[in-house]
């Protein structure tokens, strides 16, 4: 399950943090890994460095916060999701735009290559190297995004699951029906904050299925997506709330009865070409051909000489023993 690319992701807008919504256990975990690994990057000293003096801060910060999530949430099963392809060409052939400001080199073959750190770049095959050593879940599937295997896990689970991520892309699968929470890093790695169907609307006045209408109409230019020019946030929200969705909105367009003002009505018409693809570039893929794979959270390492080889090369010392007390100690609880 090799995968290709990183990913970093501009922080997300602050919900008010909601407490005491902790579950007891948590069916499934789905690990925005790129996510995750930039914002460890940046909150952990580049000073953290490997015995030769290779910087390792991403993936001591990555093991340290994947240990506090098992330790805080107890989670069955877990999934590090990975970006096979960070920038899928299906979506780029519908919107050119589409993330064209973070590429740093165009490929005639493959993916191409993201503008990322110089010393990041080289932690992420270290950071998969240790995951299958200790027999966590990786997945990454050509042609798709890290959401995207998000999503297709999301729309197969039977029962809760929390999405761990730092991308408000990822909001629109929240569901409380279904159980399906995003835990969003406030700050740095060590503080979560819940967001349910609850918090989407008293922040955006939308619930998981309608963000997704709001962040095209909105647009998001850290992602190259343009919106409709003249229509912001709020604005979105107030269109949603008086015509449920894009369908409605679009309806409305054409109805002259509709309260939209004439600004409003020319600038969603001119719009058209835009909004008949951004809904396929935005929303996340529910049908990525996942590979068969045990999403069971390990309660010891499957190479326990690899992960101790890793540990001594690359100097993750506490980390991986922290970690390694924590799946133990889960193999004791269950």
């Amino acid at each position: 399950m090799a995968c290709v690319g990183v990913r970093g992701r501009a922080a997300g807008a602050v919900l008010s943090v909601r407490w005491g919504m902790m579950r007891d256990v948590t069916g499934l975990m789905l690990l925005d890994t790129a996510s995750l690994y930039f914002r460890a990057y940046f909150g952990v000293p580049e000073s953290v460095k490997a015995p030769d003096g290779t910087p390792v801060n991403a993936v001591r910060g990555l093991l340290d916060f994947i240990d506090r999530l098992v330790k805080d949430h107890r989670p069955e099963r877990l999934v590090a999701c990975m970006d096979a392809d960070w920038r899928p060409q299906w979506r780029v052939d519908l919107i050119p735009s589409y993330k064209a400001h973070r590429v740093a080199e165009e490929q005639e073959t493959g993916p191409d290559v993201e503008e990322v750190p110089d010393t990041l770049s080289p932690q992420v095959p270290v950071i998969e190297e240790v995951l299958d050593a200790l027999g966590i879940a990786r997945v990454g599937v050509a042609g798709y995004e890290a959401d995207d295997v998000i999503g297709t896990f999301t729309a197969r689970a039977d029962g809760p699951v929390d999405i761990v991520t730092g991308d408000r892309d990822l909001y629109q699968l929240v569901d409380d029906a279904r159980g399906v929470r995003v835990l969003y890093p406030v700050k740095g790695v060590g503080t979560l904050q819940v967001t349910d169907e609850a918090a989407l609307r008293a922040k955006y006045g939308v619930d998981g299925k309608g963000y997704a209408d709001l962040a095209l109409l909105r647009g998001d230019p850290s992602d190259g997506l343009p919106g409709v020019p003249g229509v912001g946030e709020k604005t979105a929200a107030k269109l949603l709330a008086e015509f449920t969705d894009l369908a409605g909105i679009l309806a409305a367009v054409d109805d002259p009865r509709s309260k939209l003002t004439p600004a409003q009505r020319r600038r969603l018409d001119e719009a058209r070409p835009y909004l008949a693809v951004a809904p396929t570039v935005v929303r996340v893929a529910g049908d990525v051909p996942l590979p068969d794979v045990d999403t069971v959270l390990p309660r010891a390492p499957r190479d326990p000489a690899a992960v101790e080889a890793l540990a001594a090369r690359w100097g993750l010392g506490g980390s991986i023993t922290r970690l390694l007390a924590t799946l133990a100690e889960g193999r004791m609880l269950t």
